[in-house]
């Protein structure tokens, strides 16, 4: 999952959902202007280390631009080297990454699963480290409900309101953060559309269960293409296949339209044109 604009905190270029490609050459001159860039090119050729000595904004710098760069593997290899950090913006960002590799196909299902059960740690140490980090509490949200994957349906709904207050959190500390009001739009389609068996689940673990309607999931969609528009192949998919649940053919035709022809940047970008025109086709 690539990020929307809007950063975190004092390090904003971080929450950029487009992978933006630059080609370094060996003969960059190095000024005061360009030291950083010019670090960052020597990690992605191989020939540099982030020592301990490094300021953490430098870090952060190099880990914005490798992930700006889709460097999931060596992104990982250097902010690992800082999971005992005490600075939530490391550590956050540690998260993700961890969930980025263990999204490629070349990671092993064991990698994976260990993968995924230490974002979710990095995140918590993250918000333990500075509660009012938006991006600490989205991330927290976003690895909790991995978790639950590997954890059953029961441990997933159950944890279904921790997950939505963290991203409501998220908002509440950046308003304008699209990835996080999209994320919420995914909460309120999920239980809009869950089936009987898992609504009787829910009933077991909650006085008043979790409910929500397409109605409430197409408002936080409309509002995260308003916070930022075109920012996210998946967002207009999920504007399409909202109409499409309310019967408004003519406006679902229209955002499937617009997910279908969505450049696409990633193998995520792929497989939404891929489920947008099959539901083109439905039609």
């Amino acid at each position: 999952m690539r990020e929307a604009g809007g950063g975190s905190g004092s390090a904003g270029v971080a929450e950029d959902w487009f992978v933006f490609r630059k080609s370094l050459h060996r003969g960059v001159v190095l000024s005061a202007g360009s030291f950083l860039v010019y670090e960052a090119h020597k990690l992605i050729s191989g020939f540099a280390e982030v020592h301990a000595s490094f300021k953490v904004e430098d870090v952060i710098e190099q880990a914005d631009y490798l992930y700006g760069s889709g460097e999931t593997e060596k992104l990982y290899r250097l902010l690992v080297q800082h999971k005992n950090s005490d600075d939530a913006e490391l550590l956050w960002r540690l998260a993700r990454s961890s969930r980025d590799l263990a999204q490629l196909g070349s990671t092993s299902a064991e990698e994976k699963k260990q993968l995924t059960y230490d974002s979710l740690e990095y995140a918590k140490k993250a918000l333990e480290k500075n509660e009012s980090n938006f991006a600490a509490h989205k991330w927290y949200g976003i690895c909790l409900s991995d978790v639950g994957d590997y954890e059953g349906i029961k441990t997933k709904i159950g944890n279904a309101i921790i997950i939505k207050e963290h991203f409501q959190r998220a908002i509440e500390l950046n308003p304008k953060d699209a990835t996080t009001i999209h994320l919420i739009g995914i909460w309120c389609y999920s239980f809009a559309e869950m089936p009987w068996y898992q609504r009787k689940i829910a009933a077991t673990l909650f006085a008043t269960p979790p409910t929500s309607t397409f109605q409430e999931a197409l408002r936080y969609f409309h509002m995260a293409e308003e916070a930022d528009p075109n920012f996210y192949s998946k967002n207009l998919l999920f504007l399409g296949k909202t109409y499409l649940k309310l019967n408004n053919k003519k406006m679902a035709l229209l955002w499937l339209s617009k997910a279908k022809e969505y450049p696409a940047q990633t193998e995520e970008d792929k497989q939404v044109q891929k489920e947008a025109l099959e539901l083109l086709n439905s039609i």
